[in-house]
């Protein structure tokens, strides 16, 4: 069996939403964790996650989201703006 080197951690401690229903936040966060996990995996860890220490603060950058999306579909968006910013 192989086993991979490389392990991270990621811990956000914050990310700002603004104008999203509060009710919502649980299912966000699990599809924001559900994606950068599937993000990690497929893609692979981006080369500013392989150094040790700390990214401060990240602009995830805007998107659009539609009138009717779920929390899900908002949180996989979220996930990919979150590895696209730290250069996946």
């Amino acid at each position: 069996m192989a086993i991979n080197p490389h392990e991270v951690e990621l811990q956000i401690e914050e990310i700002v939403l603004r104008d999203f229903v509060g009710g919502d936040r649980h299912q966000i966060r699990a599809a924001i964790q559900q994606e950068l996990t599937r993000l990690l995996t497929e893609q692979g860890i981006p080369p500013s996650l392989m150094a040790e220490g700390s990214i401060a603060r990240l602009d995830g950058g805007s998107f659009d989201v539609a009138p009717d999306a779920t929390p899900e579909v908002i949180g996989t968006q979220i996930a990919r703006s979150i590895y696209g910013g730290v250069g996946g």
